[in-house]
């Protein structure tokens, strides 16, 4: 008997050792996720304005505290048939009312406030970690590479800085602000309670026995089994807002897929596998949350009967002294506010139980998310190359996500005059070589020197949506070039007909084809004219004569600028214009790569 008690015992201590360091480390994630904007640039206007939303906070609690004493005066007046208190007390409220409506009014307009500062701070934030160093290439790289183990590499980045900061910043302020109304009204009220209920006298086996301040030992032990009881209830409910807002995501991120990839789903016929996979994710997203609802709905089910017993329960233990005479119609309406506002605080937690399950996932969320940042850091040694040199690697290693090596130990150099050509067979992993000789190539190691004036040709580039220019010019900001510098680019990239409509916004990724895309794309290039220049298949859509064409300009472009072209390309037309070959050889089974790079006479 005794070795269970103990066995017992140890357990309830094991689950209270647990519960209490999973309570301390969410602290510490909340404390690390807010303490930047609070010590940053803004430190002073941030904690300026959470000063005055406290300030305001602990005035309603002090005006709560005056209308619980208006109360006692006012109804005892009406039992006493006092007319001119009466009146006084309507004076009095009338004052007190409108100083409650400011109050409520700003503290929640500076709220507000506060929260939209503070959620542009951090999403500028997350956006500048997001997009520094192709951070996020790499996490979406990862990603897939860990096939989406949960915790490892963050899914949907964009849910994340766009509605887990918000959810964060405005739950935050509130639950934060909800637990210090509570703590500042249990403190402010408890005596109150404890003077106005009186004792509690009772005999037991002939003695007799009074227990003081009778109305605060109820609403402790009223509001202990309430929150004890809500914790178990509720406590599904934090895996599934977790798990609803990654199913959310993922349906939208779908959605978002097709409306992007719209033309080549059309031309497909692709609408009934779409349909099929968006039902799937939707069907995934309804069945958490049902689960969710459900979870809900026993939680309502106790807090909904737990707050209406709380409306009668201070009568139901007073009513005695009030028909013995003990106390008048004013002091039981104190009772009753003080045991309102007591119980109240103490059930801060039954109250927020649903908010503080969301705000804890958005937390998990967040703190993943930042955690990645840190992750996502490449492991290729990249510097800038010498004058003269275009790309150097040592020691060069590429691998895929999944583990597999492609190259080891791989030398490569091209510099001023050089134009090479770098083939291999379908597969062999000629754009992941491009994508490391870029620098974001996230399963790359050893060293990479990188020309500083390079550009690089991806086979389909990015065109944003607006006004022509704009896409021209990218990533340059507007207004880089002169409009005959743009036009010049375009009618040297086999696109005349484009150089009138600079100013048109359209959908260009839409609207134009694969190879006027490619066309724009190498237009680019001719405009900003850099001395060393990356092509991956960039003209693969084009006719011989076009690709012709504009790979004569190309190489007399780097040629102008002593400078270098480095492409992969299949057609044979295109080694015409390089002296260079590097030719991707496959390896034996059992060698430490797949494959090794061999120059070749071009």
């Amino acid at each position: 008997m005794s070795t269970t008690t103990h066995t017992s015992t140890t357990a309830d201590g094991n689950t209270l050792a647990t519960k209490w360091a999973a309570t301390q480390l969410q602290v510490r994630r909340v404390w690390a996720l807010s303490k930047p904007y609070f010590s940053s640039e803004h430190k002073w206007r941030s904690r300026g304005f959470l000063l005055l939303i406290v300030a305001l906070t602990l005035s309603s609690v002090y005006l709560n505290v005056l209308f619980n004493d208006w109360n006692k005066l006012f109804y005892d007046a009406l039992q006493e048939k006092n007319e001119p208190v009466f009146w006084t007390q309507l004076g009095r409220f009338s004052y007190l009312a409108f100083a409650y409506i400011v109050l409520a009014v700003y503290r929640q307009y500076l709220s507000q406030l506060f929260v939209m500062e503070w959620r542009n701070w951090m999403t500028q934030q997350y956006m500048g970690h997001w997009l520094a160093n192709q951070v996020f290439y790499r996490l979406e790289l990862a990603r897939y590479a860990s096939a989406g183990a949960q915790g490892g590499n963050p899914d949907n980045p964009d849910q994340r800085i766009q509605e887990d900061i918000d959810r964060f910043t405005s739950s935050t302020l509130s639950l934060s602000m909800g637990l210090l109304n509570a703590v500042v009204s249990l403190a402010s009220f408890v005596g109150i309670l404890w003077s106005v209920s009186g004792g509690f006298a009772f005999s037991l086996l002939g003695s007799a026995y009074n227990i003081p301040g009778f109305m605060v030992w109820m609403a402790l032990l009223y509001c202990s089994v309430g929150s004890v009881l809500t914790y178990y209830i509720g406590r599904p409910l934090i895996p599934l807002n977790f798990e609803q807002q990654r199913l959310e995501a993922d349906f939208r991120h779908r959605l978002l897929r097709v409306r992007e990839y719209s033309e080549s789903i059309a031309l497909d016929r692709g609408e009934a596998v779409e349909g099929k996979q968006l039902t799937l994710r939707f069907g995934r997203v309804l069945g958490n949350y049902l689960d969710l609802i459900r979870a809900q709905k026993s939680l309502t089910w106790f807090t909904s009967f737990f707050g209406q017993a709380a409306v009668v329960f201070p009568f139901v233990v007073a009513a005695p002294r009030y028909f013995s005479g003990a106390i008048q119609l004013g002091q039981l309406t104190q009772i009753s506010g003080a045991f309102g506002e007591v119980q109240g605080a103490l059930s801060w937690f039954v109250d927020s139980y649903s908010g503080l399950a969301s705000w804890r996932a958005t937390t998990d969320r967040l703190t993943g998310f930042e955690a990645a940042f840190h992750l996502a850091a490449p492991t290729l040694a990249a510097q800038a190359a010498p004058a003269g040199v275009a790309v150097h690697t040592q020691d060069l290693g590429v691998s895929l996500p999944g583990g597999a090596v492609l190259l080891a130990h791989t030398q490569l150099q091209a510099g001023a005059g050089d134009t090479v050509l770098l083939s291999g067979p379908s597969g062999s992993g000629k754009s992941t070589l491009f994508r490391a000789l870029a620098g974001i190539w996230p399963f790359a190691s050893g060293t990479l020197a990188l020309g500083r004036d390079s550009m690089f040709l991806p086979q389909r580039a990015y065109i944003p949506d607006g006004p022509l220019r704009d896409a021209l010019s990218y990533p340059q900001p507007v207004g880089s070039y002169p409009d005959a510098d743009l036009q010049q680019a375009l009618c040297d990239a086999l696109l005349p007909e484009l150089a009138a409509q600079l100013d048109r916004s359209d959908a260009w990724s839409q609207k134009l084809s694969g190879g006027e895309q490619q066309r724009l794309a190498i237009a680019r290039v001719l405009l900003k004219k850099p001395q060393w220049v990356f092509a991956d298949e960039a003209t693969s859509a084009l006719d011989e004569a076009s690709e012709a064409t504009l790979y004569q300009r190309l190489t007399s472009l780097v040629a102008q600028r002593n400078g270098a072209l480095v492409s992969i390309a299949h057609r044979p037309g295109v080694a015409a214009f390089h002296s260079r070959k590097w030719v991707l050889e496959a390896q034996a089974a059992g060698s430490e790569a797949l494959f090794k790079l061999a120059e070749k006479p071009a």
